[in-house]
């Protein structure tokens, strides 16, 4: 399955049926449509992504409603577990270093970190930080459409330089490419966006992950977010329901039916030691009873001597 987990979301239902429509052709089978919020949130938080679009949709292609923050001041409150319950994923989109730290060593609830690689960004990218994000489930994304779409040279160059350093800091683990293609002209189809990765030093199997493992691995991991208690625990079953008995006692039957149908030990194969020492005390057994038939024992009484000539 590919994936591409960053299409910038539009009330324009023409141009975004286009969209998936050329997404469904190119390949992909899950995509996420993304709304970006930035400053400080409102009280009543709601997403304008509807859970039903009003046009008709490619019956293979999941949709996702996605929201992504700009992240500037490490110190607001962005309220990530309320946004959690009404976008299926997560991501922050952090402006200075000192955000960028807090987003991949002390943020939770948050999926992906999507930073905008056509600007020149005044800090590196450190491994111990790329390292510390990765550990906690969080992937980086790589958003390839800004460069290619741009009529500027500059944003072409630094995607190019920023997408380089952030696979060497990453060492090419937890990186999820995606398009944030505004138009269906700088959609590319799956194989051609692993070639792209390729140029900037991330080789063909991992380009393969960041648009199928790596971006499964986010999806899956914010459904358990949200359905789990810290995303260890979730109640599948609470036993109620009219199958739970049923399950009970099949689970009881299962074992009498696996010790019927397992064969005694006494019909299980014998080893090729065990065969072996078998026919030898067959052949010793058989020696034995030869040797009995062709010479006979036998037993002679001695008469006891009278009481006469029993010395005194």
């Amino acid at each position: 399955m590919f994936y591409d987990l960053n299409i910038p979301w539009t009330s324009n239902e023409q141009h975004l049926q286009r969209t998936l429509a050329f997404l469904d052709e190119l390949g992909y089978n899950v995509v996420a449509l993304n709304h970006p919020l930035s400053g400080k949130l409102q009280s009543d938080l709601t997403s304008p992504i509807p859970s039903s679009l009003s046009f008709l949709t490619p019956a293979k292609l999941r949709i996702l409603k996605r929201c992504t923050i700009t992240l500037s001041e490490p110190s607001l409150n962005h309220r990530l577990s309320a946004l959690q319950n009404i976008y299926d994923l997560v991501a922050v989109r952090p402006t200075t270093a000192n955000a960028l730290q807090q987003a991949c060593q002390h943020l939770d609830n948050i999926s992906l970190i999507s930073l905008d690689l056509t600007v020149r960004h005044p800090y590196y990218f450190k491994h111990s930080i790329c390292r510390a994000a990765i550990a906690r489930g969080i992937r980086f994304e790589l958003c390839y459409a800004p460069g290619i779409l741009a009529s500027d040279s500059a944003a072409r160059r630094n995607l190019i330089g920023n997408a380089t350093q952030l696979i060497r800091a990453t060492r090419g683990r937890g990186i999820v490419l995606s398009s944030e293609a505004k138009t269906a002209v700088g959609l590319r189809a799956p194989i051609d966006v692993v070639n792209l990765a390729a140029v900037w030093g991330l080789n063909s199997d991992r380009g393969r992950d960041a648009v199928d493992k790596e971006a499964k691995w986010v999806v899956v991991a914010a459904a358990m977010r949200r359905s789990s208690w810290r995303g260890v625990i979730d109640v599948v079953d609470d036993g109620q329901s009219s199958a739970a008995p049923a399950k009970r006692k099949a689970a009881v039957e299962m074992p009498e039916r696996a010790k019927k149908a397992e064969p005694q030990r006494s019909e299980m194969p014998l080893s090729k030691r065990q065969a072996k020492r078998l026919r030898r005390e067959e052949e010793r057994s058989k020696k034995l009873s030869e040797g009995n038939e062709k010479d006979p024992i036998t037993t002679t009484t001695v008469d006891e001597e009278p009481e006469a000539n029993k010395p005194s």
